[in-house]
């Protein structure tokens, strides 16, 4: 038992920022959904239409992992019909730019 929390104690603080990193970035369509969101709120409908690749089952999973990580807000209206919207996070707001550069790397690959 001391043992690992000993461990824990002696994890350096950059692995643990790597893991999480990993943990936002890490999912197939996450990343594809922080960019379609931008700077916009978006409603499921517009996500799933933005996005017809995805399986509506895995949209929803990844979207309810990326709420949980922080990265997006899910904003419930109470309307009938009822509307949900999700946005970036001001965390999710530094993770845009950063991606927008990657988005430059698929370009070079990109066949002419």
């Amino acid at each position: 038992m001391n043992d690992q929390i000993s461990t824990r104690k002696s994890i350096d603080p950059k692995h643990l920022a790597l893991q999480k990193t990993l943990d936002i970035i890490c999912g197939k369509w996450r990343l594809y959904i922080i960019y379609q969101i931008g700077t916009q709120a978006r409603r499921y409908g517009e996500l799933r239409r933005m996005i017809p690749e995805v399986s509506e089952k895995v949209l929803i999973q990844e979207l309810k992992v990326l709420v949980s990580l922080g990265v997006l807000e899910k904003k419930a209206y109470n309307e009938v019909p009822p509307r949900v919207e999700y946005s970036l996070t001001a965390k999710g707001i530094e993770i845009f730019p950063t991606l927008l550069e990657l988005t430059s790397i698929g370009e070079l690959f990109l066949e002419p």
